[in-house]
């Protein structure tokens, strides 16, 4: 197994990203997995090298990253060292990279392109990360198969519940601030993430874009997921009728947390990767 650590590209807004690249050496033209993390996590929460060599043993080139707005750096790349950033971060900027990943997977400053078989690139993602990855394969063409997991069905990460005064005063003061539960820090959303999703709306629809796809899907979900509820699987498949749908008793992290120090996934995430294999192999 070659696995490559924090590898640097340039990003498309100053910031770069950083990416980790596993596979099995001793087979070349492998189809290639790209992760994108959610909202509050990044390519590593929660040991995620164990999904990505367990993906990787299964025949895949695995690429997972880090969001370049995402309040990590290349140095610390499992803190939230820049906050922010995290607040600057919004949905287009994280569509523009996973262009920018998939564009750094084709293209020449690709030293593992000999390994990857470019006419299959799959891609999954968790929680907002799924719903970036939705919107993407429905722009970019090199997608040929999506995997969300615990999905968003609306581009309203974390404000969506906010009442109307919250969000009145979230214009006011140019911020608001959510508690990360695992740090206790402060994370500041900075009020251009709203602006910037009334701005994209009609992009950044992901019931739309979903119903427009024409490759394969699958929606998988816990069904005791209480960040994202199981509701928005249901909901993206009534979009996609195609879409195989795979619902675990687990909860929004499958059972996962971080830091993660066992050598083995929890049983929930261990479900959904096989059946993610066994879909990215047909």
């Amino acid at each position: 197994m070659h696995t490559s650590k924090n590898i640097e590209i340039p990003g498309p807004n100053t910031l770069p990203i950083t990416l980790d690249v596993f596979f099995e050496q001793h087979t070349k033209q492998q189809p290639v997995v790209l992760y994108a993390h959610g909202f509050n996590g990044f390519k590593d929460w929660g040991n995620f090298d164990l999904v990505a060599t367990k993906i990787a043993k299964a025949g895949f080139v695995m690429v997972k990253f880090n969001f370049s707005y995402n309040g990590t750096t290349p140095r610390q790349p499992e803190e939230f060292a820049d906050l922010d950033a995290f607040g600057k971060n919004n949905y287009t900027l994280e569509l523009a990279d996973l262009q920018t990943v998939t564009d750094w997977v084709c293209g020449e400053l690709n030293t593992y392109k000999e390994y990857m078989n470019l006419q299959q690139i799959f891609l999954t993602g968790h929680s907002m990360g799924a719903g970036m990855a939705t919107i993407f394969a429905a722009e970019d063409s090199r997608i040929k198969k999506l995997v969300l997991w615990a999905g968003i069905s609306e581009c309203k990460t974390p404000w969506g519940n906010w009442s109307a005064s919250k969000i009145e005063e979230w214009e006011l003061t140019g911020v608001q601030y959510n508690t990360n539960t695992r740090t206790n820090q402060q994370m500041p959303l900075y009020y251009q993430l709203y602006q910037n999703y009334q701005i994209n709306k009609d992009r950044l629809d992901i019931k739309k874009c979903i119903a427009q796809l024409k490759i394969p899907v699958l929606i998988c979900h816990g069904s005791l997921d209480l960040s994202v509820p199981v509701e928005n699987a249901y909901e993206l498949k009534e979009c996609q009728p195609g879409a195989e749908l795979f619902i675990v008793e687990s909860n929004h992290v499958f059972d996962r947390k971080h830091p993660w120090i066992m050598t083995y996934l929890p049983k929930a995430m261990e479900d959904v990767v096989n059946f993610t294999i066994q879909f990215l192999l047909k």
